[in-house]
């Protein structure tokens, strides 16, 4: 899952708020994307498979596309993610 941090306080323990969490199970770290602009985060994961079936090739996809907006008075500049 991914969890996006702000951090509100400039003192040296730097505690850390949880913004939001998400199930990006099935997916790869390489295939999520995740970016700060405009006073939002956005999550992107895309993921495909291709098998080969007696029948020929089938594919599976699935995608995920989700904007969180950061609370005020948070920098776009304090916000980190971890996978």
């Amino acid at each position: 899952s991914i969890q996006r941090r702000f951090n509100r306080t400039s003192n040296a323990s730097r505690d850390h708020n949880i913004l939001a969490v998400m199930d990006v199970k099935g997916f790869d770290p390489e295939e999520v994307t995740v970016k700060v602009k405009d006073g939002k985060v956005q999550v992107l994961a895309e993921h495909e498979e291709a098998h080969t079936t007696v029948r020929g090739k089938e594919y599976n996809y699935k995608n995920i596309v989700k904007e969180i907006a950061l609370p005020p008075g948070v920098s776009e500049d304090e916000v980190i993610y971890s996978l």
